[in-house]
């Protein structure tokens, strides 16, 4: 079939295989181009197949050689329906990793569950022994809880009164105003519980249950602090309460960790286009301004390179791992300099449908977003036939 980009709002629901395919390959090219990088060797990934969890398992294989089991849940293809791009994106991962000899396995499946929990540590048993890095890096908008069954849905709300900003649709380029009400505290819990840090510390505590961490091993969760300007809609948002307990979490970790001298670190990566924050209001038209900024001053960083760099320059430089003063990784240092803030907020106030396409990067952000499904990716030619029928070679049944 001929595949194109059918939208729905901020979500694409087609995937190019081989567009997703060849944007692994350039993946993996940039991490080898970067030379090795003496880090981990057996590693689990917990939301493996796109973004930064992605960027993770392909830095663990081509920067360190490492063996690596990634969990995720992805919709796989049908006749005439393609799979989710994550899907495809684990498909070219495996297929590139077992002809460079590397081990990869995949399990597709709710990462929530207490069944994929027990799944992935029988394979790590099996194939592994031990992992000696588990990344968690999970971005849903709801949770079935493994204890109680109750299913928690996040939201993306202020707290405390409504905010009204900016936002801009970045298929039309039309900036307008939004208003967002505030959260109730239900809504509050619900979001915590979805993305704040309890079901990390059930995947460590089941992994270490089975004495399945390395001695030295590390765990890294993924956060977003952001500028000013986002503040209401995320940091002191709903989201930003989830993130407070997601860092909070990594200390707790880390003392159950003591004992196998290991230890756990939230980073704080930089803001990026991802079907995750492209929903966020405010987000879109901050990024496009961003990218416009840091493009120019030539210190724009994709998903790929913002892991290469934590991973070589933060996590394995063999000295101890610099944090801030609330012992944070900080790999948004680039993003969040003063001077590419300053001109952040200046750009914002100066931003309407008129002034964007001078002022911003939106074709950048749309071109960007398209390729999170395979779409506008150099080297593919989307006029032939595609096979959607891909297959994931380790997929664990």
């Amino acid at each position: 079939m001929i595949i194109e980009p059918r939208m729905r709002g901020f979500i694409c629901l087609t995937a190019h295989p081989e567009g997703c395919a060849q944007n692994v390959k350039n993946q993996i090219e940039y991490v080898k181009s970067k030379g090795a990088i003496n880090g981990p060797k057996k590693v689990l990934v917990i939301g493996a197949s796109t973004g930064f969890g992605l960027a993770s398992r392909i830095t663990s294989a081509y920067g360190s050689n490492a063996a690596t089991i990634g969990v995720f849940f992805e919709k796989a293809p049908a006749a005439g329906k393609t799979a989710s791009p994550g899907w495809y994106n684990t498909a070219a991962f495996e297929k590139e990793a077992h002809a460079a000899g590397l081990y990869a396995k995949s399990i597709n499946g709710d990462a929530f569950s207490k069944e994929i929990k027990q799944k992935t540590i029988d394979l790590i048993k099996a194939d592994l022994g031990q992992v000696d890095l588990v990344i968690y890096s999970l971005a849903s908008p709801l949770r079935k809880h493994p204890e109680t069954e109750v299913l928690h849905r996040s939201t993306l709300k202020p707290i405390g009164s409504t905010y009204t900003n900016k936002t801009v649709d970045f298929h039309t380029g039309n900036v307008t105003d939004i208003s967002i009400e505030p959260a109730t505290e239900e809504d509050i819990t619900n979001t915590v519980a979805v993305m704040g840090g309890e079901d990390w510390t059930m995947w460590i505590d089941a992994l270490k249950a089975e004495n399945l961490l390395a001695e030295g091993a590390t765990t890294v969760a993924y956060s977003y602090i952001g500028p000013a300007l986002t503040e209401p809609v995320y940091r002191k948002g709903t989201i930003g309460k989830a993130k407070d307990d997601l860092e909070a979490t990594a200390f707790k970790i880390g003392d159950q960790l003591k004992d196998i001298n290991g230890k756990a670190f939230v980073s704080v990566n930089k803001a990026l286009v991802t079907q995750a924050s492209s929903a966020i209001p405010v987000i879109p038209l901050y990024i496009s301004l961003l990218y416009k900024i840091m493009k120019e001053e030539g210190i724009h960083e994709g998903t790929i390179e913002q892991i290469q760099r934590l991973y070589a320059e933060r996590l394995y430089t063999g000295a101890e791992v610099p944090v801030d003063e609330k012992g944070r990784i900080r790999i948004d240092d680039l993003e969040m300099r003063e001077d590419v803030q300053a001109k952040v907020a200046k750009l914002w106030d100066e931003a309407t449908t008129e002034t964007l396409p001078t002022l911003g990067d939106l074709p950048g952000y749309r071109s960007d977003f398209l390729s999170l499904f395979g779409f506008e990716v150099d080297q593919v030619d989307y006029q032939k036939d595609t096979n959607e029928m891909v297959k994931i070679d380790g997929l664990v049944e």
